[in-house]
């Protein structure tokens, strides 16, 4: 049924992700003995962003090619989660998905790790992780939390199934 609780763990995973898709993760700030300050935010939509703390014509902005897969990777859980929702009646395939999705999040670390080396290595500048970057992890431990109801409503219905 679409009303057990690990439905409602991966229903929050989904608005995690949902949320996760338009906050930025990852602020960037150059050295403060830097002749020109600089401060950017990477997000999963808008990229790496530049704010502008003053306007400086000769500052070419910073651009970032690639950050897409910050996006791929979110959408992918976000959708996946919402996916998996309705395969309530397959719950061994829910199990496996749910696994696949614990991966995903993992991945999501490392390519925002990717990302923060590129940015520390190609602009110089220092990165600080914000809170927003907790929510790949909080989506792996309710994933995990609905794997562990999904493998247990498994093993109740084997048993009911031997009893007839």
């Amino acid at each position: 049924m679409i009303q057990r609780i690990q439905s409602v763990y991966l229903l929050l995973v989904v608005i995690a992700a949902v949320v996760l898709l338009w906050q930025p993760v990852m602020s960037f700030t150059t050295p403060e003995d830097a002749a020109v300050q600089r401060y950017a935010t990477l997000s999963a939509v808008h990229g790496l962003q530049e704010m502008a703390l003053w306007d400086n014509p000769e500052q070419e902005p910073l651009t970032l090619q690639g950050t897409w897969g910050l996006l791929v990777t979110t959408i992918l859980i976000a959708l996946l989660a919402l996916v998996d929702i309705f395969l309530y009646n397959k719950r061994i395939l829910q199990a496996r998905l749910n696994i696949f999705l614990v991966f995903l999040c993992l991945g999501y670390y490392g390519v925002l790790a990717v990302f923060a080396w590129f940015v520390r290595m190609n602009f110089a500048m220092e990165w600080h992780v914000l809170p927003w970057a907790g929510l790949p992890l909080i989506c792996l431990v309710l994933t995990m939390m609905a794997t562990r109801a999904i493998l247990k409503d498994e093993a109740l219905v084997r048993a009911a199934d031997r009893i007839r």
